[in-house]
């Protein structure tokens, strides 16, 4: 009975629209997004002859980029301070060779 009730109301409700790319433009130059699991970053980019690209602002989402959330400091761990090394530096007076 239920699943006569739902396939009419499925045939009605359209699919998701898929989400846009967020602008890359000045004002966000630095932002970082998450796109197709990689944390892409906003930035001016060169154009060029070869890459067939003009100069400007673009998503940067390349192999070198990390993964989404690898980037991303945790918010709840706290910081840790760093321990200071333990320096043992000889500091006997240094005798002349000749005399």
């Amino acid at each position: 009975m239920r699943r006569a009730l739902l396939l009419p109301f499925l045939l009605i409700v359209p699919p998701a629209a898929a989400q846009e790319m967020p602008a890359c433009n000045q004002d966000r130059v630095g932002a970082v997004a998450c796109m197709a699991g990689k944390l892409c970053s906003c930035g001016y980019q060169r154009g060029g002859i070869v890459s067939g690209r003009p100069d400007g602002y673009r998503w940067d989402c390349g192999v070198l980029r990390p993964a989404c959330g690898e980037g991303l400091p945790p918010a709840a761990v706290p910081a840790m301070p760093m321990p200071m090394p333990q320096l043992n530096l000889d500091v006997t007076p240094m005798t002349p060779w000749l005399r």
